[in-house]
C-alpha cells in the first residue's frame, strides 16, 4: 500500500515507473474533460431548475462509479447523498462538498461564458487563453481552468470521482466504508441543513467527517485544518429628518443619521481594533501546546501585510493564526445618501452599517448579536426591529433599527483526535512533505450540524489552489491541484486508519 501511494506522490516523480505516471496523468486528463460537463450546467443556489439539473449529473457519474444514491428532499433544495455497498467490519469517512455556487455576472469575467471553462497559462503576468487539444501530447499543471465553481467546490467532487476510478483500476480495496453528502445550498448558508441531518441521522452515521472545501495553505502544502469559525450577521439603521433635506438649509439642525451611526461602530472597538463591548472576547484560552501549532503554520508577517498593503494589523491576536481563534465583528458595508459624483448636498434621511460577526466555539453567535444590541442601548438608543413609526420618532432622540441574521455554529475538532493524526499522516506520506494544521480557519462551513447531531469529529481537508477567486469573477482552478486532489482522495480511501 505505502509503495503505491508512494508512486503516485507527485513529488516523486522521478520514481515512478512509465506504468503509473501515465495513470496519474490519464485520471487528471479525464478529470479536466468531466470538470469542463460539469461546470457548464449553470447551478446558481438561487435557480430551483439548476440545483435539479446538477441533482441529475451527480446521480449519473455516481450510479456509475458503483455507488448507491439518493436525493434527498429537504425544506429547501435537495441534498445529494451516495455510499459504497456498506460492511460492518470496516469503519465509515462521512466526505461532506457543495455542488452549488454564488451567482454569477458575467459582465465582470474575462471570458463571454462563466460556465464554459476556459483553459489559460500565464505569461508575463498576462492569463492568455489556450486550446484544450494543447493538452493532448502534455499537460501543463501551471495552466488553469477559469469557470464558475471551478475550485469552489465542484473541482474537489471531480477530484473525488477519478480518484475512485483509479482505486478500482489498480483493484484497491477500501479500508472504509465510503459516504458523500453534497450540500445544494451552502452558497446561501445551508438553512435546510439542520434540520435534515436530523432527519437523516442513520444515513448519515460514520465515525468521522471530512470537508472538501477551500483553498490549501497559502505555501500550497497539504493543510489540514480542524476547524472553522461560525458567523452572524446584524443590519444596523440610524435616523434623521424623514426625508433627505437641503443641508444649506438643516445643516446644524436636522440630526446626521451619518455621524451618529459613526460615533455608534466607533465606540465598539479601540484603536487597535479590539472590542470594547464588555464580555464579548470572554472564555479565549490557549495553552502552550495551542500556541505551539498556531505558530508552526508557514506565515510571515511582512509578507500578509505586503499582500493587503497594510502597514500595521489590528492587535485582536500577536500574529495572524492567533487573530482567528477570536469573534471578529466586522463592518461589511456602509452607506448613507449619495456618493462620488452622484453626492447631493442633503441631510440624509438614515445611514445603515451592515456588520458580520465571525465567531468561534467558545462564543455564542446570540450572545453575542444580544452584547451588541445592549452596548448600542447603553448609548442611548431606542432599539427596533421594524421602520419606526412617526410616533417612536417623535417620542424619541435616537433611533436605531436592527435587524439580524441566522446563526452559523463555528466547529472545533481537538487537535490530539486520532483521526486527525491519520490525516495528517497520510498525506505526509503521500506528498513527502509536512502537513500544515490550522487550528481552526477563518472562513464559515456550515457543518455545525453535522457535528451536534451526529456527535463526530470533523475535519477540513482543502484541495484547491489559495488564489483560485473563489465567489468573485475569474474563479480558477490550477490544473496541479486536480492531480493533488486525486493523489490525495487516493491515499486517504488506501490507507488503514
Amino acid at each position: 500500500m505505502k509503495k503505491i501511494l508512494f508512486l503516485l506522490a507527485v513529488t516523486a516523480l522521478s520514481t515512478v515507473s512509465a506504468q503509473d505516471a501515465a495513470q496519474l496523468k490519464s485520471k487528471v486528463r479525464h478529470s479536466i474533460d468531466e470538470l469542463r460537463e460539469f461546470v457548464a450546467i449553470p447551478n446558481d443556489a438561487l435557480e430551483h431548475s439548476d440545483i435539479n439539473l446538477n441533482l441529475t449529473w451527480l446521480t449519473k457519474k455516481f450510479n456509475a462509479r458503483g455507488f448507491n444514491s439518493s436525493v434527498l428532499p429537504t425544506d429547501g433544495e435537495s441534498l445529494f447523498f451516495a455510499a459504497l455497498p456498506m460492511e460492518d467490519n470496516k469503519p465509515t469517512i462521512l466526505f461532506y462538498m457543495h455542488f452549488d455556487g454564488q451567482s454569477v455576472d458575467p459582465s465582470k469575467w474575462d471570458q463571454p461564458d462563466p460556465y464554459k471553462v476556459v483553459l489559460k497559462s500565464e505569461e508575463d503576468g498576462v492569463w492568455k487563453k489556450q486550446s484544450f487539444d494543447s493538452l493532448s501530447s502534455d499537460i501543463n499543471h501551471d495552466w488553469r481552468l477559469f469557470g464558475r465553481s471551478t475550485s469552489d467546490d465542484k473541482g474537489p467532487i471531480v477530484m473525488f470521482l477519478n480518484a475512485i476510478d483509479l482505486l478500482k483500476q489498480n483493484n484497491v480495496d477500501i479500508p472504509f466504508n465510503v459516504k458523500v453528502i453534497l450540500d445544494s445550498e451552502e452558497e446561501k448558508s445551508s438553512k435546510p441543513l439542520p434540520k435534515a441531518v436530523k432527519q437523516y441521522r442513520e444515513l448519515l452515521e460514520a465515525d468521522f467527517l471530512v470537508i472538501n472545501d477551500g483553498p490549501v495553505h497559502v505555501s500550497g502544502k497539504p493543510t489540514v485544518v480542524y476547524g472553522c469559525r461560525g458567523i452572524t450577521t446584524l443590519s444596523l439603521t440610524t435616523y434623521g429628518p424623514i426625508k433627505p433635506q437641503h443641508s444649506g438649509h438643516y445643516g446644524n439642525y436636522a440630526p446626521n443619521p451619518g455621524f451618529q451611526l459613526a460615533k455608534v461602530l466607533s465606540s465598539m472597538k479601540d484603536d487597535d481594533g479590539k472590542v470594547v463591548i464588555p464580555g464579548y472576547y470572554d472564555g479565549i484560552t490557549r495553552d502552550a501546546k495551542t500556541i505551539g501549532i498556531l505558530k508552526s503554520v508557514p506565515e510571515d508577517a511582512a509578507t500578509i501585510n505586503g499582500n493587503l498593503a497594510i502597514k500595521t494589523p489590528e492587535q485582536v491576536g500577536s500574529f495572524y493564526q492567533e487573530a482567528l481563534q477570536y469573534p471578529s465583528l466586522n463592518i461589511r458595508g456602509l452607506g448613507s445618501g449619495w456618493i462620488g459624483e452622484k453626492a447631493r448636498t442633503i441631510v440624509p434621511a438614515a445611514a445603515t452599517a451592515e456588520l458580520d460577526l465571525r465567531l468561534v466555539p467558545e462564543s455564542d453567535g446570540t450572545r453575542l448579536k444580544e452584547l451588541v444590541k445592549k452596548h448600542i442601548q447603553d448609548q442611548g438608543y431606542f432599539i427596533t426591529d421594524t421602520e419606526p413609526t412617526l410616533e417612536e420618532r417623535m417620542a424619541h432622540d435616537k433611533i436605531m433599527r436592527i435587524m439580524e441574521g441566522p446563526v452559523t455554529n463555528a466547529f472545533r475538532t481537538d487537535l490530539d483526535n486520532a483521526n486527525g493524526d491519520f490525516l495528517v499522516n497520510t498525506l505526509e506520506t503521500v506528498f513527502n512533505d509536512d502537513v500544515v494544521q490550522i487550528r481552526i480557519m477563518g472562513g464559515t462551513v456550515p457543518i455545525a450540524p453535522f457535528i451536534n447531531e451526529l456527535q463526530i469529529p470533523a475535519f477540513i481537508v482543502p484541495m484547491v489552489n489559495p488564489d483560485n477567486n473563489q465567489h468573485s469573477p475569474n474563479e480558477n482552478l490550477k490544473i496541479g491541484q486536480l492531480a493533488y486532489g486525486i493523489q490525495a482522495f487516493y491515499g486517504l480511501l488506501s490507507s488503514s486508519p
